[in-house]
């Protein structure tokens, strides 16, 4: 597969927020591994893990229609697009790994230190790794053997033990060999891609008609009147199907973690990071069309996290459900493979700020000039979730306190985006933003450069070159995206707070404000850790 490689490498900068005897040594470097193949997979295997074939039964048991179900898939594709928007006008001026790190940092540069404490309790504390791992194990499990006894709860189950053994063997494989770790992510990207193109075809065979003989025809898509039968309405349905459909959509991010290793970042993301993207919604709403060609409403929502399989089940015959399961093994360890690279490097970044407790460890790249003590950190908080949380709504809450506190953090750096927008610009020229021969090389760009500046600077510069042509950069185009996305995750983190309708309850046995509860513990978690530090300052 052909790769785009780099042995470019730039000097590592201190941060300005660290101490004066805390700064990081100026001559680390790091190698830009990553080029527009890799950034794309980095982005793709994020994106899609095990949710467009976990998640659309609980969508539609919410939404309780076929035609409110696609109208959330396309809201939560539009808020993605907002978001990606977002994320590659931050990524595109501040090119350096750490992602929303650097971002609240700008936002937020005092009290000093106190939003990089509290988005590290976020970022060490959720084990985004540990819901697919656990799904790997499942689904090769299943396909290995039918005895239902392996799935049963104990703390050393087949399933946990299996889940503990994906999370090492990504551990070793991103820590002591990145390249090899590449090729892998972006050979399973290919085969997520060949997944859901079969999806996709099994789905053209169901709307033909070509159904197992005691498989009656859903007519799901018989009529207008049809389609949105049954349909819910209320703020918290809509939330509780949104939770669902942006957890299928996470990781449109995924590769502004790793901009000091990628080449070119500003480039690589903005052609990377819309691709992937699109390509994503292409697949998901062809998915969700053959899910429903192939079963009645009944069936998807009665088939849990197993509606491909049903899929297959229903075109193909019950032998095809084996061959699909380890698909959906092979599609979630793809993304355990993107998640912890981009956690693994998050929680080096985190170290070398200094925040964390033994940051002179977690910042190491030792030994193989990889974040081997970061991927380690992240792999520990994963095997604790796996081996503690209880069965029941177990993955329904990991899902739900990732995606509250995310919601938090999104809504801030939108919002902050656009005032940072109103507190730069001069609006002589209302529609065009102008800057005059930004002579500052982007290495110099700190928290002190205007936020177009240094994404024009990031755009037109080597990362040693200058701006020798004045830029222009439209203003008020970068307005809509950041309101649209902040808008968004507003009500994601405030609707969980009222309580839902009877129906559409996220949880079967916690209170429905359990993972709002989390997602704020993580916060005053971080915020006394920095309380701490500083009382040890003094």
């Amino acid at each position: 597969m052909p790769e785009e490689m780099s042995s470019t490498s730039v000097d590592a900068r201190s941060n300005p927020l660290e101490d004066e005897n805390e700064s990081m040594p100026p001559t680390a470097t790091l190698n830009r591994h990553v080029g527009v193949v890799s950034a794309v997979f980095i982005i793709f295997n994020r994106i899609i893990g095990t949710g467009i074939f976990a998640t659309p039964s609980t969508i539609l048991s919410f939404s309780g229609s076929v035609g409110l179900s696609f109208v959330m898939w396309l809201v939560g594709a539009l808020i993605a697009a907002a978001g990606m928007q977002v994320y590659i006008i931050w990524g595109t001026a501040f090119p350096r790994s750490g992602g929303e790190k650097n971002y609240l940092e700008r936002l937020f540069p005092t009290p000093r230190r106190l939003i990089t404490s509290i988005y590290a309790a976020n970022a060490v504390l959720l084990a985004y790794a540990a819901g697919n791992a656990l799904v790997f194990a499942e689904y090769t499990l299943a396909s290995l053997t039918p005895n239902s006894s392996l799935s049963k709860a104990s703390l050393f189950s087949p399933v946990r033990l299996v889940a503990a053994l994906c999370l090492t063997f990504v551990l070793l494989l991103h820590g002591l060999h990145i390249p090899w770790g590449l090729r892998l992510q972006n050979t399973l990207g290919f085969l997520k891609l060949l997944i859901l193109f079969i999806v996709v075809i099994t789905g053209v065979f169901a709307l033909s008609g070509h159904l197992e003989g005691d498989v009656e025809r859903p007519g799901n898509f018989d009529s207008w009147t049809r389609i949105w039968e049954g349909t819910q309405t209320g703020g918290s349905v809509v939330c509780a199907c949104l939770y669902n459909v942006i957890w299928s959509y996470v990781g449109f991010s995924n590769a502004n973690y790793a901009l000091s290793e990628m080449h070119n970042p500003g480039r690589t993301l903005r052609i990377a990071g819309p691709l992937a993207l699109i390509t994503v919604t292409f697949f998901y709403l062809l998915c969700n069309v053959a899910y429903y060609a192939a079963a009645s409403k009944g069936e998807i929502v009665g088939s849990g996290r197993l509606v491909a399989a049903l899929l297959f089940r229903n075109v193909w015959g019950e032998r095809a459900e084996r061959v699909l399961s380890a698909f959906v093994a092979l599609s979630a360890l793809g993304n355990v493979l993107s998640v912890s690279f981009s956690q693994g490097r998050v929680n080096q970044e985190l170290g070398k700020e200094g925040v964390l407790p033994l940051s002179n460890f977690w910042k190491s790249d030792w030994p193989a000039n990889a974040p081997l003590a970061g991927l380690g950190l992240h792999w520990l908080v994963c095997n604790i979730v796996i081996f503690a949380l209880p069965e029941g709504d177990a993955y329904n809450f990991v899902l739900n306190v990732i995606s509250y506190p995310l919601a938090v953090i999104n809504a801030t750096i939108s919002l902050g985006l656009i005032y940072l927008v109103f507190r730069d610009t001069h609006f002589d020229t209302p529609l065009w933003y102008k800057y005059h021969k930004a002579e500052a090389p982007i290495d110099c760009i700190d928290e002190s450069t205007p936020l177009l500046q240094a994404a024009a600077t990031s755009t037109h510069s080597s990362s040693s070159a200058t701006l020798s042509e004045p830029t222009f950069l439209p203003t008020y185009s970068l307005l809509l995206p950041a309101l649209v996305f902040g808008i968004a995750n507003v009500f994601l983190f405030i609707v969980p707070l009222l309580p839902p309708p009877r129906g559409v309850e996220p949880y079967k046995h916690l209170p429905y404000w359990t993972h709002a509860l989390g997602g704020w513990a993580v916060f005053l978690i971080g915020a006394a850790w920095w309380t701490l530090r500083e009382r040890r300052r003094i």
